[in-house]
């Protein structure tokens, strides 16, 4: 009897309690998401501005000036994005509310459309719902209600980041206390913190020059609101993959509503030359290089976190799979395909 309790697991039994482990600490995770969206984000924020304290610490100021310098500049960046984001969902309600006429001659339009070609009274019905002003206001209404409710989390991010940059220098000295000891460890930190800092510099780059590039295009062609959907632009870049196509949408539909099918062809064919150059074609290389991922798990990783943890999981899509590699994979040997399979070049 001792001799059968000993008996190690077979590989396919600990494979199928890892699957079932790992199934169970997502469920977790997704009912807990109100509460670690905000840590997530804190946690990233930190990442990407610890840096600016080893210049301020190598010129001989104390350490506690350096960890107010961190949390200045995280909240001056909460602050910037909050109120962009507020801003952006304030202008489209009023746009949508000026607009009204218009996307109510177009619903009506759509309906007949639709009856012409022959579709039975229900698909009639919703075809011109799509764009019932009501329904869209409510839409808005909505955006700018969820708007709202961040803005409330973002309090907890702002106590997050607070004690988080504070425990930041004593995290530094791991390496000098450890020594070798957990070299591996640290290492594997190292390299999570600079890929995620990385991708989000990558990112802002190039959506800074799309959101200023789009926004002047609908300047330029008279469509209301070319600010709000510049902050759109910006925002939907750190979504990797499909941040083009959810940038586009609502400008497009605007398009449809004031201009008609003419106008809408340019915003469309214009963002296609501008997004698809920028944010398909040249950002993912950026990305793919800078965090070692694959296109395939990059775009996977999107799908994946904004199921578990909602809207926030695509922006921190790329980052949570980073932390996901370095605490499973990248410490067991055994790991190694998967490691490459990932894109993992040191895996190799």
């Amino acid at each position: 009897m001792a001799d059968d309790v000993a008996r190690p697991l077979a590989p396919g039994t600990r494979t199928l309690l890892t699957l079932g482990a790992a199934v169970v600490v997502l469920a977790g995770v997704s009912v807990a998401r109100d509460i670690l969206s905000p840590l997530a984000i804190a946690v990233v924020l930190v990442i990407i501005v610890h840096p600016i304290r080893r210049p301020l610490e190598r010129r001989g100021l104390p350490a506690w000036l350096a960890t107010t310098a961190v949390i200045v500049v995280a909240y001056l960046i909460l602050a910037v994005m909050s109120a962009l984001i507020v801003l952006a969902a304030v202008q489209l309600s009023a746009i949508l509310s000026e607009q009204d006429e218009a996307i109510s001659a177009l619903a009506a339009q759509l309906g007949e459309l639709a009856a012409r070609l022959g579709l039975d009274e229900q698909a009639v019905a919703s075809a011109a719902s799509v764009f019932d002003p009501a329904t869209l206001l409510a839409l808005a209404g909505t955006i700018v209600s969820t708007v709202f409710d961040w803005a409330t989390a973002f309090f907890f991010v702002l106590g997050y980041v607070l004690f988080m940059a504070a425990d930041g220098s004593r995290y530094a000295r791991a390496g000098q206390v450890f020594g070798r000891e957990r070299a591996d460890s640290i290492e594997r930190v190292t390299r999570f913190n600079a890929g995620t800092r990385r991708f989000f510099v990558v990112g802002a780059i190039f959506g800074l020059i799309v959101a200023v590039l789009d926004g002047l295009l609908l300047w330029w062609l008279g469509l209301p609101g070319p600010l709000v959907w510049a902050i759109l632009a910006f925002v939907t870049n750190f979504v990797p993959n499909i941040g083009f196509v959810l940038g586009l949408i609502p400008p497009a539909i605007l398009a449809l509503v004031v201009g008609g099918p003419g106008l809408f062809l340019v915003v469309v064919i214009a963002y296609i030359v501008i997004n698809v150059t920028l944010q398909v074609l040249v950002q993912p290389r950026f990305v793919a290089d800078t965090v070692s991922l694959s296109y395939s798990l990059t775009f996977f990783s999107v799908v994946f976190w904004t199921f578990v943890i909602g809207p926030v999981g695509a922006i921190l899509a790329v980052p949570l799979t980073l932390l996901v590699r370095a605490l499973l994979l990248e410490g067991d040997e055994r790991s190694t395909w998967l490691r490459w399979l990932s894109g993992d070049p040191e895996a190799v």
